[in-house]
């Protein structure tokens, strides 16, 4: 009898069930290692060989010793991290244990802004001019010769968060002062002016199989600094800033050394020159409903695509994607919600195609075959939104599921 092959998946959230899903329909015995505070969330419970638990706030070797003495009653073929703050411990795993995968090299230039930002410029992608915060002389030259104002970014947080705008060079002594040994934790960048984007890519064997761009309505960093209402929408494939969008995004992932995966990938398209320049990207399905918000407009789950190519890549077999691949729109609107149990029965427009349940959160995706419905649609109701629900709390530490 041939063993079933094990996937090992990590994740410190709740996210990524369809993933999880996948694998076990695929024949693959899934087992998930969560902290103890998830351990009655929504996980597909019936598609989990095991369900295992750790307290929150373990370093990375204490993860390592957990998952090795877990592997001695436990075959753990692949190991997979749902969510970006475990991609660096599945690394340092896969490294132990000999295990396929990205590697802790290979993992920085989807994780640390610095590696990529390096990485990518070195390969002719455009990136806002930026400097590491290590020797001070270096800072002082980059700042006298790189227009403000500039943001201070954690160079492996996600999201917005812990970004810090700098508009004069003297702001920026007190702040490193305050981050003391942390500060070399951080990158300088130039801030850039313009629409922020993002590309939804799925990658096979060095190929860009599947590339969806969207844009953001105000850009995620205003929406998370300043409270407000997230929205985004998918573009014409036709227009120009899609097709911008799907050149910089094959360079910029054929620069980094992605191989086979799913990524998110952030760009900026700058007001003072319409030049797109990159800014991020990470090696997992983006948050936000962002796969919901896929899978509505182009029938492609990205968490579902990513569970085959791990299962593909497991079997020494092919992967393609869906024959089904739809060429529609679709945009979401999310917002923390004043109320716990939001009521959007008001938005009753045929588009609707998904409603979001989750406390103090409104949201909904739209789609239709008109690109223009959809925009117009996410406009109308971000306002509303704006007006009946939106409710803000402090930045956090951590981004949440």
């Amino acid at each position: 009898m041939i063993e079933a092959p094990g996937i090992l998946c990590i994740s410190t959230y709740e996210k990524g069930q369809a993933f999880l899903k996948e694998a076990a329909r695929l024949g693959c015995e899934v087992t998930l290692l969560t902290v103890d505070g998830l351990v009655n969330a929504d996980w597909p419970r019936a598609s989990l060989k095991e369900l295992i638990t750790m307290p929150e706030g373990l370093t990375p070797e204490q993860v390592l010793n957990t998952v090795c003495y877990l592997a001695r009653s436990h075959r753990f073929d692949r190991i997979v991290a749902l969510d970006e703050f475990d991609l660096e411990v599945a690394a340092l795993l896969r490294e132990h244990m000999r295990l396929p995968g990205m590697g802790e090299t290979a993992t920085r230039f989807f994780r640390d802004k610095l590696a990529m930002r390096v990485q990518a410029r070195a390969s002719g992608v455009a990136v806002p001019e930026f400097t590491g915060v290590f020797n001070y002389d270096e800072v002082r030259a980059y700042m006298a010769a790189v227009p403000g104002p500039w943001l201070l970014k954690p160079r492996t947080n996600a999201s917005a968060i812990g970004i810090k705008p700098i508009n004069h060079p003297d702001e920026l002594w007190p702040i490193l002062d305050q981050l003391g040994d942390l500060q070399s934790h951080y990158v300088l960048e130039r801030f850039v002016a313009g629409e922020v984007y993002h590309v939804e890519g799925v990658s096979w064997k060095g190929d860009v199989l599947f590339a969806a761009p969207h844009k953001y309505g105000h850009p995620p960093m205003q929406t998370m600094h300043k409270g407000g209402v997230f929205t985004t929408r998918s573009l014409p494939p036709e227009s120009d800033d899609a097709k911008g969008l799907v050149a910089i995004h094959a360079a910029t992932l054929k620069a980094l050394g992605m191989y086979s995966g799913v990524t998110h990938t952030e760009f900026i398209k700058s007001k003072a020159d319409g030049k797109f320049y990159f800014l991020e990207t990470a090696a997992r399905v983006g948050g936000a409903y962002i796969a919901e918000l896929v899978e509505s407009s182009k029938g492609v789950n990205p968490w579902v695509e990513w569970a085959r190519i791990e299962v593909a890549t497991l079997l020494k077999m092919e992967y393609c994607l869906p024959n089904s691949v739809r060429e529609e729109y679709a945009g979401s609107v999310i917002c923390l919600a004043k109320q716990e149990e939001p009521d959007l029965s008001g938005y009753s427009d045929p588009e609707v195609v998904l409603r979001l349940k989750k406390h103090h959160h409104a949201g909904l995706i739209v789609r239709s075959a008109s690109a223009e419905r959809v925009e117009s649609l996410v406009d109308s109701y971000g306002a509303r939104f704006l007006d009946e629900f939106c409710a803000s709390e402090p930045v956090p530490d951590k981004p949440s599921a």
